[in-house]
């Protein structure tokens, strides 16, 4: 079935890229206010750490959809924060895998409250119904994309 009956400004990049950024906006403004000296790109790869530490930099890459170049950049600023490190791969010389240090698993409590509290704010008025079914809508058009 096509579905080309978009009017201008329409799109669906259009109409998920500004409510991703503005919860990103959001959430990188509530993490200032309750004093999270965190980027939002450096929470996602907290974010990440937090599901399953000790990942190399090329896992980050896939988890969180960005460069190598990207990763490298923040996994440095993370680790000069002192909120993750680099540890040489047993496996693998030329990989380094990255764990959380004892600062950066307090972060995750405070982080997480904050960031639920913004999608709490994103989502008001917006029934479970309806989140399930953007949720849907969104897989489906990500996997036909990904393939």
């Amino acid at each position: 079935m096509l579905n080309n009956q978009f009017k201008r400004g329409e799109l669906y990049s259009f109409i998920t890229g500004k409510a991703s950024t503005a919860i990103a906006r959001r959430l990188q403004k509530n993490f200032k206010e309750a004093g999270i000296d965190v980027t939002i790109e450096q929470w996602s790869v907290l974010y990440h750490l937090w599901k399953q530490e000790g990942q190399s930099q090329q896992q980050l890459c896939e988890g969180t959809f960005r460069d190598k170049p990207s990763i490298t950049r923040l996994v440095d600023n993370l680790e000069k924060s002192k909120l993750v490190k680099r540890v040489a791969s047993k496996n693998d010389r030329r990989s380094n895998l990255i764990f959380l240090t004892k600062e950066g698993k307090t972060l995750e409590q405070k982080t997480m409250e904050v960031a639920n509290r913004t999608l709490n704010e994103a989502l008001e008025g917006v029934n479970n119904g309806q989140i399930e079914i953007a949720k849907e809508v969104l897989q489906i058009v990500y996997d036909n994309l990904a393939r």
